[in-house]
């Protein structure tokens, strides 16, 4: 395997830290697993990921968020509690494919992997939550399925594709911030239609911050 070069270095950063905001174990997994088959030359900062049991674990945490994921009410909840987890695992890991190498291009990568992770989380988190006040159960399932089927796309595209994946990306980012803004207004209006007063509903994560 020939290393990465820089093109596909920065694709991969930005990669993990977008991915993890939507789906973190799958991201372990994915680059753990690409890395211990031969596929992938992980930098020396990833390769902990290739570990077998590394790959175990996160391969047990892939299918506990596979099935809460398409859980209405629980999806929320879960991605709730990993505000304070997708992120700075974001900026981790995008800061690692540098690793020590170069400090400077590491600290760059974490700042912008972070801030990848807080966009996709964020538009994550509201569209599931404005998905869960429909009493049908399929549209979070189908969005469930859609995350799914996104990260391992992204994935590969940094891998093969880096110029098509920074194309890719500036997309979902326009998307994830269109989607933010106008599902955090009607959540905000079905909040206070509900509670029938005009104060500030519940924190939606970041956006409250």
């Amino acid at each position: 395997m020939q290393a990465l070069d820089t093109t596909h270095l920065v694709a991969l950063a930005a990669a993990l830290g977008w991915a993890s905001g939507l789906r973190l174990y799958a991201v372990l997994f994915i680059t753990g697993a690409a890395g211990w088959a031969g596929w992938l030359p992980l930098p020396p900062g990833l390769q902990i990921l290739q570990n077998p049991l590394m790959l175990g674990a996160s391969g047990v945490m892939l299918l506990v968020e596979f099935f809460a994921d398409k859980i209405p009410a629980l999806d929320t909840l879960w991605d709730l509690v990993h505000t304070f987890i997708r992120i700075p695992a974001g900026a981790a890991l995008a800061a690692a494919v540098f690793g020590a190498d170069s400090t400077t291009w590491a600290a760059v990568a974490g700042v912008i992997g972070g801030g990848l992770a807080a966009t996709a989380h964020t538009a994550k988190a509201t569209t599931r939550a404005a998905a869960n006040t429909s009493p049908e159960p399929f549209s979070n399932i189908g969005l469930s399925l859609a995350g799914d089927m996104a990260v391992p796309a992204m994935l590969w595209l940094a891998w093969q594709q880096p110029l098509l994946f920074f194309v890719a990306l500036g997309l979902a980012l326009i998307v994830a911030l269109v989607l933010t803004v106008i599902l955090f207004r009607f959540l905000r209006a079905l909040w206070r239609r509900l509670t029938g007063r005009a104060g500030p509903m519940p924190p939606t994560p970041l956006l409250s911050r």
